[in-house]
């Protein structure tokens, strides 16, 4: 047998469960590419329900059973070299990665970035670090979500040259041996400002040489049966039907379908406090419910309405609250390397908070956190309040400008520009946690992340629906695990009888 076959052979023997064409062909796929020469990149497109995730479960484990011992003198100490090196874009991502994989995963920037200075802005400028790795295989998932510019800036830190899809295959190869497979989902939504994922994108990734790919359609067996897979499977044909044209649906087109099915029901607007009610206290939990709206002002609508009518929250912020942090943060004060810095889209919930107070025309307090994506880390910070239910993603650019100017004035005594930039960037209200209420958040927030139900408000009020509009209900139906609430779809979106 050679090698190829042996691989094939192994990562068969770790699946438990019966194999479609699609994963046996992928595991065929991943044999070739880890035991050749002609490429170093591995692209897996693989839509919802066709099992990819537990597929490249079983690649990791039967990898890890080959993980040689490691010398005492090795870096590390004792216990098993590692060969596959886990990696997703958001923190939601790899803690969802590290489950179905059994093994930690981190974020790509914790992964191949480091800081090297300070901007004349006070922010972190982040450098590509360097890979001292040897024959490792990095896996990355949902790569749907990585970009190829640094749309994320603002007045934030800037990262490497700004192409993070370009830096992670720039950092995978400048390693002895290594090898990179990117996992994803065409069909979900793609970064905010382009039409497509790149890093599903043959056309754009055939310019990094070296790359092949592979891909899975087929749901499986167990799958089939699932009302969210069947309209899942409905939207990404679509999807594919219509990519690479400028089409438009009707709403009648769609073909939505329910009956039959006890995993998706719709409800009207009426209904949605009572049985978000029953979710978070009866047949789920707070944390394993949420609720995907299309903006910030309908998200905010369903925080002030959940707040009030079903938690009866009167203060602003309470004790367990479940958060988002909604901009970067560089100034980590906890003691995990697991969490060196706080990233847009980090999950939190509150543990305390006291001594409000104003400063730059904003409201701030100190508060406790944890993190449930990295182990309950609790994290003490400055936190501002501002954030929690305005309609922007996040401070304003005019908000963030007076911060900066006002903290900036009041080191204004410090004459070296180098130490005064330093004492801006420790200063606590200027790296205060920006936060808004996480009960409802914006699909493009929840990508990479998956909740056992989930409450969808519906965005479509047009007589006519894009391919984008098809790829975020694509996305929001696909994070929810067991349950999904469609809450004022109109009769349009169904299939008719």
């Amino acid at each position: 047998m050679d090698r190829s076959g042996f691989f094939y052979k192994r990562f068969r023997d770790h699946f438990p469960y019966g194999i479609t064409s699609d994963q046996d062909r992928l595991f065929s796929d991943i044999a070739d590419f880890i035991t050749g020469d002609d490429h170093d990149i591995l692209v897996v497109n693989g839509y919802a329900g066709t099992g990819k995730t537990t597929a490249l479960a079983a690649v990791i484990e039967a990898l890890d059973d080959l993980r040689p011992r490691r010398s005492e003198t090795s870096e590390g100490g004792e216990g098993f070299e590692e060969i596959c090196i886990l990696m997703a874009p958001t923190g939601r991502a790899a803690k969802v990665l590290s489950q179905y994989a059994g093994k930690p995963a981190r974020t790509v920037h914790k992964c191949i970035y480091r800081q090297k200075s300070v901007g004349a802005d006070g922010m972190g400028q982040f450098s590509l670090a360097p890979n001292k790795s040897s024959h490792k295989l990095f896996i990355v998932d949902e790569v749907s979500l990585i970009g190829i510019d640094d749309s994320g800036r603002q007045g934030s830190a800037t990262f490497g040259t700004g192409d993070l899809l370009r830096d992670l295959v720039e950092f995978v190869r400048a390693g002895n041996d290594c090898r990179l497979i990117m996992i994803g989902d065409s069909a979900q939504l793609p970064p905010v400002g382009l039409d497509a994922s790149p890093a599903l994108s043959p056309s754009y990734m055939d310019g990094f040489g070296g790359v092949r790919y592979s891909s899975l359609t087929e749901v499986v067996r167990q799958q089939k049966e699932s009302g969210i897979l069947r309209n899942a499977t409905r939207l990404r044909e679509m999807i594919s039907e219509a990519e690479y044209g400028d089409v438009c649906f009707t709403p009648d087109r769609i073909g939505l379908r329910t009956d039959g099915f006890d995993d998706i029901v719709r409800i009207t607007g009426g209904e949605v406090l009572d049985t978000l009610n029953k979710s978070y206290y009866s047949d789920y939990s707070k944390d394993d419910t949420v609720v995907l709206c299309r903006s910030n002002k309908r998200a905010n609508r369903y925080n002030a309405g959940i707040r009030s009518q079903v938690f009866y929250d009167e203060e602003r912020l309470v004790r367990g609250e479940k958060l988002m942090i909604v901009k970067n943060c560089y100034q980590f004060t906890g003691d995990s390397k697991a969490m060196d810095y706080i990233a847009n889209g980090d999950m939190a919930k509150l543990v305390s908070i006291r001594n409000h107070e104003e400063r730059y025309g904003l409201h701030f307090a100190d508060a406790t956190l944890s993190f449930p994506d990295y182990d309950d880390i609790e994290v003490k910070a400055k936190v501002c309040l501002d954030t929690l239910d305005s309609e922007s993603a996040s401070l304003t650019y005019e908000q963030q400008n007076s911060l900066y100017n006002g903290v900036n004035e009041d080191y204004s005594d410090i004459k070296s520009k180098k130490k005064r930039y330093d004492a801006v960037r420790e200063d606590p209200y200027f790296n205060a946690l920006q936060l808004k209420y996480a009960n409802a958040i914006t699909c493009h927030k929840s990508q990479g992340g998956q909740w056992g139900c989930v409450f969808i408000d519906n965005p479509f009020w047009q007589d006519e629906l894009t391919v984008d509009d098809l790829k975020w209900l694509y996305t929001a139906l696909t994070r929810a695990v067991e349950k999904v609430y469609l809450v004022n779809f109109k009769d349009d979106y169904f299939e008719k009888p």
